[in-house]
């Protein structure tokens, strides 16, 4: 399947996890590929924006959703060097295997995150929680894995901003101990003049 193909199907997706993972699970041999020659900007946009806010090092990072391994890698390029990812899609974390980019991999479970608060210095989410993939209420279970003064950091994409789901998801959060500290918006995917904001979150209690 090809980018334009694969794009359009994924925002044409529901955000069931059965049917999300097929879909990645088919797209990801190619996927890097597809979204490298589209112009996917998020990963290192993001990457740059969280070395703002947490210096570069070995502070661990965990990166949910992390696909193949784009945002990983882009992490790692930034400098920062103990990232963990997870993913619900076998296929995906097959290729994330072969970046290099993490200390460690695991495979999701819809609608759970057992991960300890404060194990991460930054939990990342890069074009994972939007329209087309995890759903708005994943936004609140990736926030209980943030302890105060610890990171939350996420991209919308221009589809997710128009959704009012998403946006009451993100409004429910700052709302329950979280402060936005950053949100700078710009390009998503080249090719399809696509936008996205990426926000930066810190728990605050």
């Amino acid at each position: 399947m090809g980018a334009e193909e694969a794009l359009d199907r994924v925002y044409a997706s529901s955000s069931d996890p059965e049917s999300q993972q097929e879909l990645y699970n088919g797209w990801a041999t190619s996927y890097e590929r597809d979204l490298r020659d589209s112009g996917y900007a998020t990963p290192a946009r993001l990457a740059d924006l969280l070395a703002e806010h947490l210096s570069p090092g070995d502070d661990p990072i965990l990166d949910f959703g992390c696909g193949t391994g784009m945002s990983g890698k882009a992490m790692a390029h930034a400098g920062f060097t103990t990232i963990d990812g997870a993913d619900l899609s076998p296929g995906m974390l097959e290729q994330a295997k072969l970046s290099g980019a993490y200390r460690q991999l695991w495979e999701l479970t819809a609608g759970e995150l057992d991960v300890t608060p404060g194990a991460y210095r930054a939990v990342v989410a890069c074009g994972v929680i939007s329209a087309g993939a995890a759903p708005a209420s994943a936004l609140p279970l990736v926030a209980t894995a943030v302890a105060p003064g610890d990171l939350l950091v996420f991209s919308f994409n221009d589809h997710t901003l128009e959704d009012a789901d998403y946006m009451a998801a993100l409004t429910g959060v700052l709302d329950d101990g979280f402060e936005e500290v950053d949100a700078e918006h710009g390009v998503h995917i080249a090719a399809r003049e696509s936008t996205s904001t990426i926000f930066v979150l810190r728990r605050t209690r």
